[in-house]
């Protein structure tokens, strides 16, 4: 039998070899074909909520398929991520975090491995956490509440939306380098409860997210304190920071990301991020994050991932040292 031609066996052999990669490619092609779900770990009306259903409403647009919001709320956003982690991994599910995915292992016992099992897509956008008081506080600054707080230890109530969420970790952070005790009152997912608490004085002070507060301070309803960022925050530049009002090389601020199963196919997760991107770069949409105190930026799946180390890399020994454990 005449063998092939050396050039023509080449050529034969990349065919062969690419064989395998045709369905993937034409399965991303036809992707999405149906309705795909955005997971978020806490009820409506939050901040994470409120991201989410953004990126879900021009997702929508520009994938011709509807992207609904799914609320899996419990467990400190743990069940959203399970879920996730156990979907199919056909680039139907979605999952929206706040921070690091994998600091939830230090809090929990887990049934999934929150770095293997789940696939960075991007980086939605980073803010800080703000620290506010009642409007009828006596505390006018920072320093003033740092001062009572130390001539007072352990008098001081303050809210988060929930144990080992970002507010809830910047709160500990500012305990530990402000030198003070306060006693920390954990409400469950939207901070709509605690809101009531801190007008009606039953709550002392309440750390959260920016776009879950800012509204409440423009509106005359609470006192913004300060932020949690190293920098005033572009959104608001009228709230100093933590640093400069008492606890110098105080700098804190979350992140929100996107991911979807591992074993997601590579053409799909390239589609997505590249569709995201470009989303997040529109003027309308950073128009739109902007009003939630978020500062709208995508990424690529690498630099979700290594922001998300960096931030288990901060979290890790102050949940170890604050024996904080999950809920």
């Amino acid at each position: 039998m005449k063998l092939p031609h050396r050039r023509q066996f080449l050529h034969l052999a990349a065919g062969t070899a690419a064989l395998p990669l045709l369905p993937q490619v034409a399965w991303a092609q036809a992707w999405p074909s149906r309705v795909v779900r955005l997971l978020v770990g806490f009820p409506p009306g939050g901040g994470m909520d409120s991201a989410g259903r953004i990126v879900a409403s021009r997702l929508s647009e520009i994938w011709g398929q509807q992207v609904v919001i799914e609320n899996k709320p419990g467990a400190g956003g743990t069940i959203a991520l399970d879920t996730t982690a156990h979907a199919a991994p056909d680039g139907y599910t979605l999952l929206i975090t706040a921070g690091s995915p994998a600091t939830f292992g230090f809090l929990f016992s887990l049934g999934f491995d929150p770095v293997a099992d789940l696939a960075p897509l991007s980086v939605v956008g980073r803010f800080p956490n703000m620290m506010v008081v009642p409007n009828s506080s006596p505390w006018r600054s920072l320093k003033d509440f740092i001062a009572y707080a130390k001539a007072n230890p352990g008098k001081i109530n303050w809210a988060s939306p929930g144990v080992a969420t970002s507010p809830h970790l910047a709160g500990e952070l500012f305990k530990r380098m402000a030198d003070i005790e306060m006693t920390h009152v954990p409400y469950r997912g939207v901070a709509a409860g605690a809101m009531s608490d801190l007008l009606a004085g039953r709550i002392d002070a309440m750390f959260n997210t920016t776009g879950s507060l800012l509204q409440a301070v423009r509106a005359n309803q609470v006192r913004g304190l300060a932020v949690t960022s190293g920098e005033r925050f572009a959104t608001a530049p009228e709230i100093p920071t933590i640093a400069e009002s008492g606890v110098p090389g105080y700098n804190v601020e979350s992140f929100y990301g996107l991911w979807a199963p591992s074993r997601t196919p590579h053409e799909i997760v390239k589609r997505m991020n590249a569709d995201i991107v470009a989303m997040l770069g529109e003027p309308t949409v950073k128009a739109r994050f902007e009003t939630l105190g978020v500062l709208a930026s995508g990424s690529t799946p690498g630099e979700l991932a290594a922001k998300a180390r960096a931030d288990t890399e901060l979290w890790a020994p102050i949940i170890k040292a604050a024996n904080i454990r999950g809920e």
